[in-house]
């Protein structure tokens, strides 16, 4: 198989030929391989994989997005042949049906051979986990985006989902950071600035700045604050890990003007550094915001905003998350709208901790945009409560809305009769099975890719890879 990819201009009608071809062998499924959902029909796995497998099939127009987001990141003309754009697809699919690891699902292409029909690999291709990591988080949100809206046509085409009955929640999706306390990120500062200043010091010629390694002091401090029950040597051990990330934050910023100032014959390395005085810019204004609030919370005694944390030097998108007596959690809020189908029709991600009223008006728009008209009953979290969203909706023509708590609101305003508040009450709490299924066996509960934009392409592929699997199951005839 061809791979394809960044554009780029052609010089002959050869290469023009050629270039054509690839594109299309790049979008071609593989229909000359026997299919091996025929040979075990009776294991529900290989059942399962053969109904998703039919949905795919019946939407190859989406696979010109997901040929689009892999151009941008290859060349056409060199190296071994690539991953097509639908074997991309139904291994992410496979990825996240089975929450696999990148190590795991390589294992599986390789030995399993099921897996391998479902993702359309030819003999002898086995892509190794990087290979799979590269070609996966190519996937734009957008992509992303158009597949579920492939979905969800199918789905209403078939009759299974009609979009005529929405239920709303929101629930929160961590991010893979150890659990932030002040000490331990003044140690990860003083750690990641100690090893950038020591990789700085590799490159030839070595450039002019001086640095002290003081991560095992660090480590010796973070440890006496974790394990003293006396006050005042915690107080003391702080005042000293802040002398230390104050020295190494002086010499990140003696170092910065030299990396960025570095010349060498080696392009590479001149790259590097460079490369290396950004990371320590940003690193070295985390580590200012970390400094200033360790002084007023521990020092001071301060009360600091959630706003104004940093939680960590990794992921630092990542928001503090309350939800009334719960325990805090570090991630992102997540808004979800279900169906009667067991389909999740919609979901948002939104930086901050945002008041649940705030959103029941985007979400409903977001509906109206799907299906072209608003759901004719909403059944929402108590948190979505409000006599303005009441009123909201009504105007927009939405029959019944029923919060899960009233707030101040007769069940006679929300709904036309009480049998119909508890049915959509009742129909409410079914998202709630919805989110644990995606959590448990989707890998919702905590994302581990990287950034802000890397966030949004995991919770999508973890979505539609469970409504392409509710779809198999209603195809199936599975409860």
């Amino acid at each position: 198989m061809f791979c394809i990819f960044r554009p780029f201009l052609l010089s002959s009608r050869g290469n023009a030929r050629k270039h054509w071809f690839c594109e299309e062998i790049m979008r071609k499924k593989w229909d000359e391989q026997l299919s091996i959902f025929h040979i075990f029909p009776k294991n529900k796995i290989v059942r399962e994989l053969g109904a998703i497998s039919e949905i795919l099939d019946a939407h190859l127009q989406i696979l010109d997005k997901v040929y689009k987001d892999l151009s941008r990141t290859r060349l056409l003309d060199t190296g071994r042949d690539g991953m097509t754009a639908e074997q991309v697809l139904r291994c992410v699919v496979l990825k996240q049906y089975r929450d696999l690891t990148y190590e795991e699902l390589a294992f599986h292409l390789e030995d399993s051979q099921s897996f391998r029909a479902f993702a359309k690999m030819k003999m002898g291709q086995t892509p190794g986990s990087s290979t799979l990591q590269e070609n996966i988080k190519a996937l734009s949100v957008e992509s992303w985006e158009a597949v579920q809206q492939a979905i969800l046509r199918y789905a209403e085409s078939q009759g299974i989902e009609k979009g005529r009955t929405a239920r709303l929640d929101s629930t929160a999706v961590e991010t893979d950071i150890h659990h932030p306390t002040d000490s331990t990120l003044l140690q990860d500062g003083i750690r990641i600035l100690t090893r950038w200043l020591a990789e700085g010091k590799g490159l030839t010629p070595p450039p002019g700045y001086l640095y002290s390694d003081h991560t095992r002091r660090a480590k010796k401090r973070v440890m006496a604050i974790l394990n003293t029950r006396k006050e005042a040597v915690r107080e003391e051990a702080y005042q000293d890990l802040l002398r230390l990330a104050g020295m190494v934050r002086g010499y990140a910023l003696s170092a910065i003007p030299e990396l960025y100032a570095f010349r060498s014959e080696e392009v590479c390395e001149q790259l590097g550094a460079y490369a290396l005085a950004e990371k320590m810019d940003r690193a070295v204004l985390l580590l200012e915001r970390v400094i200033r609030q360790t002084e007023r919370r521990v020092l001071h005694g301060e009360k600091v905003p959630a706003g104004e944390k940093v939680v960590s030097f990794f992921e630092c998108h990542t928001d503090i998350i309350v939800k009334g007596n719960r325990e805090t959690e570090y991630g992102h809020k997540v808004f979800l709208t279900g169906g009667k189908s067991g389909l999740i029709l919609d979901c948002v991600a939104e930086r901050g901790n945002p008041c649940d009223t705030v959103f029941f008006p985007i979400l409903v728009e977001r509906q109206e945009r799907l299906y072209n008209r608003p759901p004719r009953q909403v059944a929402a979290d108590g948190g979505f409560a409000s006599r303005e969203n009441l009123e909201w909706g009504k105007e927009r023509g939405i029959k019944d809305i029923a919060f899960a708590k009233r707030k101040g609101l007769s069940v006679l305003e929300m709904v036309k009769s009480h049998w119909v508040y508890r049915k959509l009450r009742n129909f409410r709490a079914g998202i709630e099975a919805g989110i644990s299924w995606l959590k448990r066996s989707f890998g919702l509960a905590c994302c581990d890719w990287t950034g802000w934009a890397g966030f949004k392409q995991y919770l999508w592929s973890s979505v539609v890879s469970y409504n392409l699997l509710v779809l198999a199951r209603v195809k199936l005839g599975i409860a």
